[in-house]
């Protein structure tokens, strides 16, 4: 299945979903208040936003259309889980890096095993490398990309796909001045 580009707010939503699905396991599926909550946070989220529920909403709703979402209810207000792995036909170890790029952009291997440690525990940075080289490479389209090395950094970064290709122009303004 091929997926079209979506938007920040839509990797947001999709991202935090499979986040608080590992993370806070006894609220979960997430309802929109929580959603949104989760999309506005200021830690480990770059970059920051400032969604609306109205917006959140309109995210859920077009990740719905693309199954990457699904609706439960149950209780007073509905729930939302996310259908990532499934629809996208990669393992969880895989869904782990893609939603740890889709919440912090573009990092290093070493950045994202940290970072993706509450939601999958790789055994080295190795492990991590190997998956993400298999995403870049599958037949039914890449979900990751090795960037070029910004000047000044001394590894390459990793950035996912779900958004269309990034930006270049954009990480070339925000790279670290070399010394």
């Amino acid at each position: 299945m091929s997926l079209p580009a979506l938007s920040l707010l839509e990797t947001r939503v999709l991202g935090v979903l499979v986040e608080k699905r590992h993370t806070v396991p006894d609220t979960y599926p997430l309802t929109l208040n929580a959603l949104v909550s989760g999309c506005n946070q200021k830690t480990s989220r770059d970059p920051v936003l400032e969604a609306t529920e109205a917006e959140v909403q309109a995210a859920v709703d077009h990740l719905r259309q693309l199954a990457l979402v699904v609706e439960s209810s149950g209780g007073r207000v509905m729930r939302y889980a996310e259908n990532a792995g499934r629809v996208l036909g990669i393992p969880s170890e895989s869904v782990a890096l893609v939603a740890t790029l889709l919440l912090r952009g573009p990092q290093t291997p070493a950045e994202i095993r940290q970072n993706c440690e509450r939601l999958h525990r790789f055994a080295d940075v190795s492990s991590v490398e190997a998956y993400l080289a298999e995403l870049a490479s599958r037949g039914a389209g890449p979900m990751v990309v090795e960037l070029p090395r910004a000047p000044g950094a001394r590894e390459n970064r990793w950035a996912h796909l779900l958004s269309g290709p990034p930006d270049m122009r954009a990480m070339e303004a925000v790279a670290v001045p070399a010394a």
